[in-house]
């Protein structure tokens, strides 16, 4: 079985966002864009379906999402998926942010940039709350692991 862990593809969580803003903006609308972000979705490693059980869902999203963090060499890496396209694109992108990097890192890495790029007021209410949910997660396990239990 392939690694279900996303391996980052770029230095620093903030170049991940500044990259992701820039494909964005290479779409002309948001019916283009959230075509990209499926796309994304589809190219997550595959999630183990033992996995795909309560203690991996991340409460508080409308479609079934889970999330599973492994620390590794002082740096936290995440597997996701989703049951729902969109949502599994948005799982992509927060990966892409979050995973392969320091707790200090994730923690320092505010999930602003989701309303800044224009993310979250895109999506549906339900939707946006999901996608900040799994930002939650993220930075909860992040916290977990520094110590700080914030």
């Amino acid at each position: 079985m392939t690694e279900p862990f996303v391996r980052p593809e770029d230095d620093t969580a903030a170049e991940a966002v500044a990259a992701i803003g820039e494909e964005l903006d290479l779409f002309d609308d948001w019916m283009q864009r959230y075509q990209y972000i499926i796309e994304l979705g589809r190219k997550l490693p595959p999630f183990p379906p033992e996995w795909m059980d309560d203690a991996h869902r991340v409460p508080g999203c409308q479609s079934q999402v889970w999330l599973e963090a492994s620390s590794r060499d002082g740096k936290l890496f995440f597997a996701g998926a989703s049951d729902a396209a969109i949502v599994s694109g948005l799982v992509a992108l927060l990966l892409r942010v979050y995973s392969g990097r320091s707790a200090e890192e994730i923690l320092s890495t505010e999930p602003g940039f989701l309303r800044d790029l224009g993310l979250v007021q895109a999506l549906s209410t339900n939707r946006g709350n999901g996608v900040e949910a799994m930002a939650r997660a993220i930075r909860q396990a992040a916290s977990q692991i520094s110590g700080s239990g914030a």
